[in-house]
């Protein structure tokens, strides 16, 4: 499955923060993907569709991602982030008119269960689970799906080496991770950081997917945040009977290195390290002839 998150989506024409194009992210990424040809069971959006909540917003998004999900065969799953109002979300992505209820949802995928959980707290950035929320998950819970549950949700509950996001992170997580201690539960999706980490909660992985608007520098001074216009990425989530595996791919093109098909690769099996490497290089053919030395010497310098 593609587990996707903080898309960040603002007015119709307009760049977030003056210089983002949040729409245009999300249509590269699927513009990559399908290379792969590759069909996901479902697609995961871990919250912070809208930046603002704009009803018009998740229009947008809902007209970029139903038609790919169509092509590709998944099942869409929405999980509401503190960027998203639950009236307008609800209204544009489900069809449904239940206001400001806490949108949790079951879904089915084939016999893997996922759970929709709405961490968010209505004006606030961070993140709560309510008593009437966790009893539900409870009872959800006691009944295991065939092929367990995934839990997805918009804050993690897992540190951060930014010390600054522990005024928006999940609040109260002990209460959490005992309702979900001893059950099916094999993972737990999340966003909200805006970069790629994994830990464990309540013996189970966590992962948390990047955005695809922008990402947060982790290379910065304590006690402070800085947004870059760069490394975007989403996760590919496979599950094998034993194991959940979680991997961050980034969006954007990139100069090839080498290309290498299944058949090359079974006849370079065969050589020695160093005559593998010489038919690799001998057999991959760049689109692009490379500058002259001093052209990229002269790049450099600038």
């Amino acid at each position: 499955m593609l587990h996707i998150s903080d898309t960040h989506f603002v007015a119709d024409n307009d760049l977030l923060h003056g210089s983002v194009d949040s729409d245009e992210n999300l249509r590269q990424l699927f513009r990559d993907f399908v290379k792969a040809q590759v069909k996901p069971e479902a697609m995961v959006f871990t919250g912070d569709l809208a930046d603002t909540g704009r009803p018009d917003a998740y229009i947008r998004l809902r007209n970029i991602v139903e038609p790919v999900a169509e092509e590709l065969g998944a099942k869409i799953i929405w999980v509401m982030g503190n960027h998203d109002e639950r009236a307008a979300f609800r209204a544009g992505l489900l069809g449904s008119d239940a206001g400001q209820e806490s949108v949790d949802m079951v879904h089915d995928v084939n016999g893997l269960r996922i759970i929709a959980l709405d961490s968010t707290v209505p004006g606030l950035h961070h993140g709560e689970i309510s008593d009437e929320q966790l009893e539900w998950l409870a009872n959800v819970l006691a009944t295991p799906a065939p092929h367990g549950t995934l839990i997805a949700l918009h804050h993690p509950p897992v540190p951060s080496p930014l010390e600054i996001m522990a005024m928006v992170e999940l609040r109260e997580q002990s209460r959490f991770e005992k309702v979900i201690e001893g059950t099916d539960v094999r993972g737990i999706l999340a966003g909200h950081l805006h970069y790629s980490t994994f830990s464990t909660f309540a013996g189970v992985p966590v992962s948390v997917a990047s955005a695809t608007c922008y990402t947060q520098d982790l290379n910065v001074p304590r006690d402070t945040m800085r947004g870059q216009n760069g490394a975007q990425a989403f996760n590919l989530v496979h599950l094998y009977q034993d194991r959940v595996l979680n991997s961050v791919v980034p969006i954007g093109e990139f100069s090839t290195v080498y290309s290498v098909s299944a058949e090359q690769m079974a006849a370079y099996q065969k050589m020695s390290l160093e005559d593998a490497t010489a038919a690799m290089r001998a057999d991959y053919v760049p689109d692009v002839e490379p500058a002259p030395a001093d052209a990229n010497f002269a790049g450099t310098a600038r």
